[in-house]
């Protein structure tokens, strides 16, 4: 299937239901767990145009290896509680970043970066498995609409075993 360039709403609960179908519609056909999140990432980082990164960081053991993602060449690893990454998966919560150079221990990838949000992915039964990661380069271009929003687009991803 070809993509298909989608106008996204202005208002955020609107933009979140097309972002969900969307995103559910790229990732119908995906034969695994890498394709369903490479086609995430793709989707989001068009749905989202001021994003300069958007992607996925999966546990491995007691660290973070960078999975599929859309933008420029990342940090490959990161510990558990280092970075924002890091934090989101050791605090359990997603977390929202104004302003990444405010944040003690930014893990910087892109100097062309100002704001942050990171959604863990959980299992069924609570365990995080990876962490969705997506940067701007505008201060304050993630809201706590976009966490709830993209909490819930996440669900939509195939947890691994």
């Amino acid at each position: 299937m070809s993509y298909i360039e989608a106008q996204y709403p202005a208002e955020k609960p609107a933009f979140y239901q097309m972002l969900k179908e969307q995103l559910a519609l790229y990732m119908a056909d995906a034969p695994n767990l890498t394709a369903a999140l490479a086609n995430f990432s793709a989707v989001i980082v068009q749905a989202f145009p001021n994003a300069n990164w958007a992607g996925f960081y999966l546990v491995d053991g007691d660290e973070l290896a960078v999975g599929p993602f859309q933008g420029r060449p990342a940090v490959s690893r990161i510990g558990f509680g280092k970075g924002v990454c890091g934090t989101a998966w050791k605090e359990d919560k997603a977390q929202v970043v104004e302003e990444v150079s405010c944040f003690a221990g930014h893990i910087a990838c892109d100097c062309n970066t100002h704001s942050e949000i990171v959604v863990p992915l959980r299992r069924a039964d609570g365990t995080i498995w990876g962490v969705l990661d997506m940067d701007s380069v505008l201060p304050g271009h993630f809201t706590e609409e976009d966490r709830v929003g993209l909490e819930e687009c996440v669900k939509l991803l195939p947890a691994p075993n």
